[in-house]
């Protein structure tokens, strides 16, 4: 049974889309979500994780730690070796919202994950 408020964290360009990939992102979005609420409590910087053909695994490291509170962290697009690493610090990796946007996602996300739907 899940517990609200849940904290999510959001990839996103412009605070108004999920738009930004895992890899890509410098910043992520710090929700505070129930079922009928959702509120931006802070934006957390990092240094980007995917650098063309090859990843910087400091970086990698620096998202872990910046995401590691949250429930979930709403992406654009995820690889498979990120998704592990998020999964294996506990929090879910979820892409199925890419480009929607942000609130009524996170929203949807939240009562769906109330109902006990698995996501991400």
């Amino acid at each position: 049974m899940i517990q609200f408020p849940i904290k999510l964290a959001v990839a996103s360009k412009d605070n108004i889309s999920i738009n930004e990939h895992f890899g890509h992102a410098t910043k992520f979005g710090i929700y505070n979500v129930t079922a009928d609420h959702c509120e931006l409590l802070e934006s957390r910087e990092v240094a980007h994780y995917c650098l063309g053909q090859h990843s910087d695994q400091s970086a990698m490291s620096g998202i872990l730690e910046a995401i590691k509170d949250c429930h979930a962290v709403f992406v654009a697009r995820i690889g498979d070796g990120p998704t592990e690493k998020v999964h294996a610090i506990g929090v879910r990796a979820v892409s199925e919202y890419a480009y929607a946007a942000v609130e009524e996602s996170l929203l949807d996300y939240a009562r769906r994950t109330a109902a006990g739907e698995d996501i991400g």
